[in-house]
């Protein structure tokens, strides 16, 4: 599944978009700007200085291009036949006072919104993308992990530090995979051969990755926007292995002392696991043996029935939350898309609950008991992640909904190809390749997903975010 993208062309229609889009950011219960006291507050905090000095160690970043929220570094090293992995998360349990106003304000945010004229941060700019980001050639208090793994990728041992550390450099995931491609990796030159062993350790654990083709809003320099849909790249699967495996060592740390938060997933019921054998047989591509996670990940990528599929297993990755404990762990506490405990516990400067699993879990490296302000707020945790990532999928969904029919509008009237992703009673979900276009729509009633469909455009309503087909 290659990228694709479709402009939306300068034209009256884009300046209606450019009005609805700015119409959802008002239409949100939470404020674009931060509040005076806030921005105040926030000028004026700062972190202690570490008694662990790690700047000698060369960390670096990998983020999207052009990011200023980096919440992560890491260093890698051989160690003996196995590696030495340190991972850094930004300090923000440190900037951030419990009960002040930053506090008050991230708890009635929960996380940081992506809109598509720009972010509406967790916390005010001058901590999130300057004084608590881990920036390229500036000191930064971080929260370090240490993980001593063996020759097959599995954690030996790990522990958690505060420390001071200099990152030295601020990669991106395009340019960072095209240097791995060329042999020429620099800091990342461990990152594939670990990346992959901890991908093998998965497997072994049964776990599964969906990995869906990202959708994204993007604005072009020349002003205009676009629908990008890429799947990711191997360097970012590789990234998001070092963060699954500071998740599991969090779960582990806070489940052993019986006081934190995790987040869960129930395994499929044998009811969905057939039904989407069904599915997966109607498409030409049938699961017949081994564990689901094995069947995704052989899916070859450049087939035009993976996206179907993968559409079709999204029915298999439900049902996951945020367990809160104090006193006792949790009698079910696996995520079972990963197959084991896990935590959130990389992204601080982004998502709220990662700062009360870093202080618990700092405390408890050290020998510490819990903070009292984490284990006094932990209980309301649960409902304000909720909220914000029910808040965060209405507004991803409405922008994708106004730029889609931005796109479409200058085809109303006419008839175009759509390709049948999954069957929806009379309606389906389908994938128009130009513009790159999602939807809903009508098909002929021996319509079978992996068809292709002709489409009349009716109508597009770029205010409404909503467009009409007909056969």
């Amino acid at each position: 599944m290659p990228q694709r993208r479709s402009h939306v062309a300068p034209s009256a229609a884009e300046t209606e978009l450019a009005s609805a889009l700015a119409a959802l950011r008002g239409a949100l219960d939470v404020p674009v700007e931060f509040p005076a006291d806030v921005v105040a507050e926030a000028e004026t905090s700062h972190s202690s200085t570490p008694d662990l000095d790690l700047r000698d160690v060369p960390f670096a970043t990998l983020d999207p291009a052009g990011a200023r929220d980096l919440d992560q570094a890491f260093h890698l090293e051989r160690r003996g036949s196995g590696y030495t992995v340190r991972y850094a998360i930004a300090d923000v349990p440190g900037f951030v006072t419990p009960g002040g106003a930053v506090d008050a304000e991230a708890r009635r945010r929960g996380q940081t919104l992506y809109a598509a004229d720009g972010s509406i941060p967790l916390h005010p700019r001058v901590l999130s993308e300057d004084r608590a980001s881990l920036l390229a050639d500036v000191d930064r208090p971080a929260l370090v992990w240490t993980f001593a793994l063996d020759e097959a990728g599995a954690v030996d041992d790990f522990r958690l530090e505060r420390a001071l550390i200099r990152s030295r450099e601020q990669g991106d995931y395009a340019t960072a995979q095209k240097a791995v491609d060329r042999g020429d990796a620099g800091f990342l030159a461990l990152l594939p051969e670990i990346g992959a062993l901890r991908l093998e350790q998965e497997v072994r654990r049964g776990g599964a990755s969906l990995n869906l083709p990202d959708e994204e809003v993007v604005r072009a320099e020349d002003g205009t926007y676009a629908i990008e849909r890429r799947s990711p790249l191997p360097v970012e699967e590789w990234n998001a292995q070092l963060s699954l495996m500071t998740g599991m060592a969090a779960a582990s740390l806070m489940l052993d002392a019986g006081v934190g938060i995790i987040r869960t997933m129930p395994r499929p019921d044998e009811k969905a696991f057939e039904a989407f054998r069904h599915q997966t047989e109607a498409l030409g591509r049938a699961w017949t043996s081994g564990e689901y996670g094995e069947y995704l990940r052989a899916l070859d990528r450049a087939d035009p029935m993976t996206l179907p599929v993968l559409e079709a297993a999204a029915s298999l990755f439900r049902g996951a939350g945020y367990v809160a404990f104090d006193g006792s762990a949790p009698d079910d506490a696996v995520q079972a898309a990963i197959a084991a405990p896990y935590a959130h516990a990389t992204a601080p400067l982004r998502r709220l609950v990662d700062r009360w699993t870093l202080a618990i879990c700092l405390a408890l490296s050290n020998g510490e008991p819990a903070p009292t302000w984490a284990r006094e707020s932990l209980a309301e945790l649960p409902e304000l992640m909720q909220q914000s990532g029910q808040r965060a999928s209405r507004l991803n969904a409405a922008t994708v909904n106004v730029v889609e029919a931005a796109l479409l509008t200058p085809l109303v009237g006419s008839t175009i190809e759509a390709t049948v992703v999954e069957l929806r009673g009379e309606r389906a979900t389908v994938q128009i390749a130009e513009p790159a276009v999602t939807a809903s729509a009508p098909v002929p009633a021996d319509a079978a997903p992996g068809d292709v469909v002709h489409l009349r455009v009716v109508r597009a309503d770029i205010s409404r975010g909503e467009v009409e087909f007909s056969l």
